[in-house]
This record gives C-alpha cells, sequence and structure tokens, in this order.
C-alpha cells in the first residue's frame, strides 16, 4: 500500500491505515490531507480518505473519492479493496464481492481480501465460492487452524460433510502433540464434538460413537458429550445403554422434559401421537411413580404424567399436583396446565377437581380429606384457577364472578386484575380490559410486565396515543418511539400497526409494520460479525445452528405479521387511494355554503393541531437532557405520519415485495396464498392467481376463504373476454385444463358448488356466511335469500354452563358481510341484537353489560354527570360490566 509514494510519504498513508483501524478517523483525515497537498491524484490515497469519511457519515464525500481514486488507479487491489469495503457497510454485499473478486485479479494471494471475500460468501450463501475460497486461503497458510476449520465448515454448509470430516482428521494430523494445550482444550474438545455431529449426520453413527469414546478424556464439555452418546447409542439400537445414561442425566437436571422423553423412548413407552393402550399407561404409571420417589423436587416428573393418565387416576395425579401449586401461590398454574384443556373430558375434572377445593376451603378451610388448615390465600389462588377455567371454556360470567370474589377477598394482588382484564378482553369489552389493565399497572408502577400488558391491551382497545405515554414509563429517558424502535420491540410495533389499520390510518400503519421488517434486516446482518468468532473461538455447532436459523427467519411469526400487515394496507391503498386536491375540491363545489364553512374550519384546526403536536414533539426529541446531565441529540423523524410511504405509484407493486418473502418462507400459511390471491386479481395476472388458488385448495379445500377465492376467480374467468392474441388463447387453455381439477366445479356451474359447500357445512356459521356472500356474488337479484341464509344459522349450546358454538369475531364478521350484502340497515341491527344476547360484554354489539351500555347510562343520568371527578384515584368494573366511577368510565370510552 502506498509504494509508488516517496518515504515521507508512505509512511504518512500507513498512518492513515493505522487510524482507520484504531477509529481514529480526524487524525487519519489529516494524514491524508498532508499527502493529497503533494499528490491530489493519488488514488489509494484518495480511497482512504473516502473510507475514513463513510465512517464519519459524509457518504456522499466518501463514495465520490473512493470512485476518484479508483479512476486514478484502477490497476491497485487497494483501491478495489476500499470500494468492497464501502459496499459492505451499505449492505450492498453482491456489488462488494464484485469489488474484491478485481482485486484479487491484481493481488491473487492478498490474505486480507481472501478472508474478506470469504466472510461476504457465508453472508449471501454463495457456497461454492465460500469453499473455493476457503481453499485458497488453506493452501497460502496451511499452518493456521482457523483455514483449517473453515475450509471443513464450508463443505458442510455446502452439503458435503464427509468432505468436511475428511478435512478434520487431515488437520488432527498435522498436530504434534495428541493431548492438546491447556489454553487450547475447550476449542479442541468443541472441534472433536462437531466432528462427531458430522459422522452422524452422514450416518456413520457406530463410526460416530467409536470416535466419541476414543476421544473422550479430550472433550470438556461433559454434559454435550453424554447427550451426543446417547442420541448415538439411541440410533444404533442399544437402548440398554441408552437408558442408562438417561437415566443419568436425569440425576443431574430432573426438570429436563427432553430426558424423560428420551428415557420413554429407550423403554418403547414413547408416541409421538401421544395414544398409549392400557399397558403402556399401566408401566408409564409405574415409571414415573419410581422417579418420583427418587427425584421429590422436581415439577417435570409430577406434570408429565398429566398428559397420559386417564379417568381416576388422572384425578388424582391432577389433585396431588394441584394441591402444592395453590397452597404455594403459583400464577402460572393454569398456564402451565391449559394444554390439558383439549384433551377429551380433561377439562371437566380439573375443574370439578377446583369447585371441590374452593367448596372445602370455603366451609372448613382444608384441602379435602386433610386436616391441616390452609392460608387464606389458597382459596384466593383457587378462585383465580377456576376465574381462568371458566374463561377458557367460554363462560364469562361464572370467570367474572370468580375473579370479583377473588378481589374481594384479597384486592391487593396485580394479577387478579390482570387476569380480570384478559376476561373482559374475550368476552368483547376492550375498553374496560384496558382499564382494568391500567388499575394492574397502576398497583405496582416498577413492575415492566404489569406495563406491557397494560400497553397491549390499550393497543387492542385503539387508545395509541395513551398507550404511547404508558410505554414511555419504561423507555430511555422518557424517549418512546426511537427508543422502543432500537431495542427492537416488535410486539409493541404490531400491536400498533394493527390499531392503526384498524382506524384507516394506512401510513401510521406501514409504518409500524415495515419497522418490524427492518429489524428482521439487522438480525440478518448482525450474524456478519459471528462468521470470523466462531471459526476462532471454535463454537462451531452454535455457529452451524446459527446459520439454519438465520436461513429460516423469515418464517418467523412476527415476520409473517408484519409482512402481511404491510400486504394488507397496500391492498387497501390500491383500493381506496388519497383523493387528489382536485377531486377534494370537486366534492367541496357541491355542498352548501354553510357545510363548506364548517369543513375548513375544521381542516384549519386540525392543521394548526398537527403542527404544534410536530412542533412539541420535534422540540421534545431532538434535544434530550440525559440522567448524567449531558444534552443529546436525538434524531428527528422526518417521517412521522407515514405519508411518504403512501406516495407509492403503484401499491400492488410495493405489495408483491413483501408477498414474494411470504410464499419463500411461509408457503404452508393459508394468509400468505390468500393475500397472493388478492394481489394478483387486482393485477388481472390470472395464472398467478390460479396458483395462488391451487396453493389454497392444497392446504384446506373447506375453508371458507378457499371456497370463496374459488367462486371468484371462476366467475372472472367466465367474464373474460374471447383471446385475441396468442397468450391470451394459450392463457384459456390453461385455464380450460385446470378447471376439472377442482372436484368442487367437476360438472358442476358455480351456483351448484355454492349450493353443495352450503349443505356439506350447513352447521358452521362461518360457510353458511360465505356460501350467502358468494350467493349474492353470482345472483345479485337473490339478495333477500342470502340475508336468510346468515339469519337462519343457529348458536348450539357446548356445555352444560351455557357456553355456546359461536365465536365473537366470527359474528363480528358476519355482521360486517350482512353490511356488504345488504343496504337496508335493520338487517344488519336485526343481526347486532341478536350477537348482543350471546355476547353481553361486547362492545361491538352494545351487549347489556357492556362498558358502552354503562357510560350509555351515566351520560343519561344528570345526577351522576355532576360527580366529583377527583373523588378516587382507582377505577374498577364489577363483573356485570357497570363502572364504579366517573374516572373508570373516562378510561372506558377514550
Amino acid at each position: 500500500m502506498g509504494a509508488s509514494l516517496p518515504p515521507k510519504e508512505a509512511n504518512l498513508f500507513k498512518l492513515i491505515v493505522k487510524s482507520y483501524e484504531t477509529k481514529q478517523y480526524k487524525k487519519g483525515l489529516k494524514a491524508a490531507d498532508s499527502i493529497l497537498k503533494k499528490y491530489p491524484n493519488h488514488g489509494e490515497t484518495l480511497s482512504m480518505k473516502g473510507l475514513t469519511l463513510n465512517c464519519m457519515d459524509r457518504k456522499s464525500e466518501a463514495y465520490e473519492l473512493v470512485r476518484l481514486g479508483l479512476k486514478n488507479d484502477l490497476k491497485s487491489h487497494v483501491c478495489w479493496h476500499v470500494y468492497g469495503l464501502l459496499y459492505r457497510s451499505d449492505r450492498e454485499y453482491r456489488e462488494a464481492v464484485k469489488c474484491y473478486r478485481n482485486a484479487l485479479r491484481i493481488d491473487p494471494d492478498n490474505i486480507e481480501i481472501l478472508r474478506d471475500l470469504s466472510l461476504l460468501q457465508a453472508q449471501i450463501r454463495d457456497l461454492a465460492g465460500f469453499v473455493e475460497t476457503r481453499q485458497q486461503l488453506l493452501t497460502l497458510k496451511p499452518n493456521h487452524r482457523m483455514n483449517w476449520i473453515g475450509f471443513a465448515v464450508a463443505h458442510h454448509l455446502n452439503l458435503n460433510a464427509s468432505k468436511a470430516i475428511d478435512i478434520l482428521e487431515a488437520y488432527e494430523g498435522t498436530l504434534e502433540n495428541d493431548y492438546p494445550p491447556e489454553n487450547e482444550r475447550l476449542e479442541h474438545g468443541e472441534m472433536l464434538l462437531y466432528k462427531v455431529s458430522l459422522l452422524e449426520e452422514c450416518d456413520m453413527v457406530e463410526k460416530a460413537l467409536n470416535e466419541l469414546h476414543k476421544k473422550n478424556y479430550k472433550i470438556v464439555d461433559k454434559l454435550s458429550y453424554k447427550e451426543a452418546e446417547v442420541s448415538l447409542l439411541v440410533k444404533l439400537g442399544l437402548l440398554d445403554e441408552g437408558e442408562k445414561l438417561y437415566r443419568a442425566l436425569l440425576s443431574m437436571n430432573p426438570d429436563n422434559y427432553s430426558y424423560y422423553e428420551g428415557l420413554q423412548k429407550c423403554l418403547g413407552l414413547y408416541s409421538e401421537s401421544a395414544v398409549y393402550s392400557s399397558n403402556e399407561i399401566e408401566q408409564l404409571e409405574a415409571l414415573y411413580k419410581s422417579l418420583g420417589l427418587q427425584y421429590t423436587w422436581s415439577s417435570a416428573v409430577k406434570r408429565i404424567p398429566l398428559d397420559f393418565l386417564n379417568a381416576e387416576k388422572f384425578r388424582e395425579a391432577a389433585d396431588n399436583y394441584i394441591r402444592p401449586l395453590l397452597a404455594k401461590g403459583v400464577p402460572s398454574l393454569f398456564s402451565d396446565l391449559s394444554p390439558l384443556y383439549d384433551h377429551p373430558g380433561k377439562a371437566d375434572i380439573l375443574e370439578e377437581l377446583a369447585l371441590e377445593i374452593e367448596r372445602t376451603l370455603k366451609t372448613s378451610g382444608v384441602f379435602p380429606g386433610r386436616v391441616d388448615k390452609e392460608p387464606p390465600s389458597t382459596l384466593m389462588w383457587t378462585l383465580f384457577y377456576l376465574a381462568q377455567n371458566y374463561d377458557r371454556r367460554g363462560q364469562i360470567d361464572i370467570a367474572l364472578a370468580k375473579i370479583d370474589e377473588a378481589i374481594e377477598h384479597t384486592p391487593t394482588v396485580i394479577d387478579l386484575y390482570s387476569i380480570k382484564s384478559r376476561i373482559l378482553k374475550h368476552g368483547g369489552d376492550l375498553a374496560a380490559a384496558a382499564a382494568l389493565a391500567d388499575e394492574a399497572r397502576c398497583m405496582d408502577l416498577a413492575d415492566r410486565c404489569a406495563n406491557s400488558d397494560c400497553v397491549k391491551r390499550m393497543l387492542q382497545a385503539d387508545q395509541v396515543s395513551l398507550a404511547e405515554k404508558t410505554a414511555v414509563l419504561f423507555t430511555k429517558d422518557g424517549e418512546q418511539h426511537n427508543n422502543l424502535h432500537d431495542m427492537q420491540c416488535m410486539w409493541y410495533e404490531l400491536a400498533s400497526g394493527e390499531s392503526y389499520f384498524r382506524q384507516g390510518e394506512l401510513g401510521r400503519a406501514l409504518k409500524k409494520f415495515l419497522a418490524v421488517e427492518k429489524h428482521y434486516a439487522d438480525i440478518t446482518e448482525d450474524q456478519f460479525d459471528f462468521h470470523s468468532y466462531c471459526l476462532r473461538k471454535m463454537t462451531l455447532r452454535a455457529y452451524i445452528d446459527m446459520l439454519k436459523f438465520q436461513d429460516r427467519l423469515h418464517a418467523h411469526p412476527y415476520f409473517r405479521k408484519a409482512a402481511a400487515g404491510a400486504v394488507r394496507c397496500y391492498i387497501m391503498l390500491y383500493d381506496s387511494p388519497p383523493k387528489s386536491a382536485v377531486e377534494e375540491d370537486d366534492e367541496m363545489a357541491k355542498l352548501p355554503a354553510s357545510q363548506k364553512k364548517k369543513i375548513r374550519q375544521k381542516q384549519r384546526k386540525a392543521v394548526a393541531r398537527t403542527k404544534k403536536e410536530a412542533e412539541v414533539k420535534n422540540e421534545e426529541s431532538s434535544v434530550n437532557v440525559s440522567k448524567s446531565g449531558k444534552r443529546v441529540v436525538k434524531p428527528v423523524d422526518p417521517d412521522p405520519n407515514g405519508e411518504k410511504l403512501l406516495q407509492v405509484e403503484d401499491p400492488l407493486l410495493e405489495a408483491t415485495k413483501y408477498l414474494k418473502l411470504l410464499q419463500k418462507h411461509s408457503p404452508d400459511s393459508l394468509e400468505t396464498h390468500l393475500l397472493s390471491f388478492e394481489v394478483h386479481m387486482r393485477r388481472h395476472k390470472i395464472l398467478l392467481a390460479l396458483q395462488a388458488l391451487k396453493q389454497l385448495f392444497r392446504l384446506d379445500a373447506e375453508d371458507r376463504d378457499s371456497h370463496c377465492c374459488l367462486i371468484r376467480f371462476f366467475h372472472k374467468v367466465a367474464s373474460m373476454p374471447a383471446p385475441a392474441t396468442d397468450a391470451e388463447t394459450l392463457i384459456r387453455s390453461v385455464l380450460d385444463a385446470e378447471q376439472p381439477n377442482f372436484s368442487q366445479l367437476h360438472g358442476k356451474s358455480l351456483v351448484e358448488a355454492n349450493t353443495l359447500f352450503l349443505e356439506k357445512h350447513k352447521d358452521s356459521l362461518m360457510h353458511r356466511a360465505a356460501a350467502a356472500e358468494m350467493l349474492y356474488f353470482i345472483e345479485p337479484n337473490k339478495k333477500a335469500e342470502a340475508i336468510k341464509l346468515i339469519e337462519d344459522s343457529t348458536n348450539k349450546s357446548v356445555s352444560k354452563s351455557g357456553s355456546y358454538e359461536w365465536k365473537l369475531k366470527d359474528c363480528i364478521a358476519v355482521h360486517k358481510i350482512l353490511g356488504k350484502i345488504s343496504d337496508d340497515h335493520a338487517v344488519a341491527s336485526r343481526w347486532k341484537v341478536r350477537c348482543s344476547e350471546y355476547f353481553p360484554y361486547s362492545t361491538y354489539f352494545e351487549g347489556c353489560k357492556s362498558s358502552v351500555v354503562a357510560r350509555n347510562k351515566v351520560q343519561d343520568n344528570p345526577v351522576h354527570g355532576s360527580i366529583n371527578h377527583q373523588e378516587s384515584d382507582h377505577s374498577t368494573v364489577s363483573s356485570n360490566g357497570t363502572v364504579e366511577n366517573i374516572n373508570a368510565l373516562k378510561d372506558l370510552v377514550i
């Protein structure tokens, strides 16, 4: 580097490089300017100056200088290398790889460039190139351990594990001492465990076990050694030895569920479907009884039998499991037992046990069949459990009665208010749920969990501004947006994005959804530093697991929700584009003068209010005083409302970007293909819409949305004009060939297919609604018949206590469908009145016990309206939905 410079300037050039590496950028700039005064066209100095400026956030100048340096010295590997580093800093990895390759043409044996190139190839998964580069590095420096390991890992990632094993064995042959030095024992042991995992992956199980036993004394991590050994023993069918080893592992950690599962496999008592014969259940019962005597303090050994025991044996085991936890006051007991509610009959037994415990505690203060008195809190936790039990089973009235009884018993326990909030949410009263969650939060202002739960409830109730103020309480220096974004608080961004979407604020919703998408891009970027770190530290098994996780990163539920939310926003933006100024003026011209004046006054006030809020936010966010007293300048968001995100020429094209990621990483999600169908139908990409439809039927042919898409698609196909071009003729031939493949349409018209679908699913509310919607879609003149189909639905009772089959969210969806089918408000009103009986706590249906009705009662009562608003700091909502003070009422209807 800097070879063409005189000695003095060459030393200055070395100083630039050193300053860049030590992050002394001003010092490096000073040295670069000194060289450029004498040699203004020196390419390498210009490039290094540009690289230094890039680290000082002067990107435009940096690119200009680096390109100028490269132009002045195209044959310098330094200039090409620097250009690659510049692209790498901007995550333009493929462009960076091109620059590195150009640098290697000039200096093919440059270790630094080869190392940088290998890191980028691992990052972008150019695995063939990664193997080639690591081989070149090994050839140049065969005495470096990291080069051997890197070459082996490259082959493993390139799906050539056998070659990776050969490389590791060759590396072991180069070692002089059979026993590694003290400071390298851990790293060497990790390498051996990695080699064993490779042998296991190649189905050389016996060789892997022999290798493990042979190198036992070299492996420091004995727990990983035993776990690898027992896995190999089971695969070889050596179940007796595997049983002994699993028992040894259980003595080390008797709460590890995977060890119990492994022990059951060794004893031939494991079933993937969790279905066992009576003989197997007896053997399992005996096994866990003996283990329970051995590990009396283990929770897992008591909990696992509840999954396979039945009837009276289940009742006895559940009773023994529940009692100590109720006495201790474990709030998570119901969460622990919740999976058992999916087993037939077990929910009834658990409920009966809890009711029996409640009865004896109330009458005599002891557990059934005991004489020792229990502390008063045991009754409270029993009521707490019962409230969650009834909530899970859809019996909201009883659940609220139980939780209110628990609150009356001990009004200072935060968990009681949190659960009451959840019950009200399930009942459909989101505003009351938010108020209760806020009350729970106020009982312990230092509880982050209670704060987060409160924020979540507020967002579900669309109280976004109040949720933001509450979230601020646990952010750094009281700053909300940037801090939550920097912490990658995705649950908050998703919940607020969904809330904005429900309120029709597409810009803000998009901003939140795309923020989550950016987090995943950052997570992908974060793996870059581990490519060299893991090879250096020999954490090879964890490194491979991390790369596999990164490859399926975009299949994570949070990303799926964010991408789907963004696609829905773009679809809505396409369906209802923002009005232009000309259109708004035309609409205004049609209005009377008095109404125009009112609208203009509202617009002026709204603009002034928005401007003032923006100014206040800018002042608060631009300069903030930290706890240490320093003034910290914070970046100001140039687009806080996401208005620029809405200014896209083709919303459907933007939606397609996220749709492709969903199709690649979440192909088994019904929502993915529903969104794909909606987008491609709007883009008139008929074959892509057909592809989405086929995927929907592959996943669930009986789903209501699949049926609706089928009818809509072939109704559109039937209305298409006769083909006029060769391409249209080809498309028509494909459609004609594919239609018979849908059994629902084989030899049937769309009307007949819809009728058969209705007959098949006549007892399902949502399927009846889908059939009614499609009947109206195909034949608009049959509106009355479509409405009758929905109104004739019956809500069957599914439990003795009066819970019903219909779900609240389904009834809300049906209400919206009725609004689409009929312009007559009386139709939707009839449905609303009917559903208000089934869901008395629902604010959507204005149920008689909801906070909406309570609010109306208070507003209609002039006496209540005069109550002093500062009479109470606390607000609670009783089980019948009434509000106990005006402050609570104000909170409920924000």
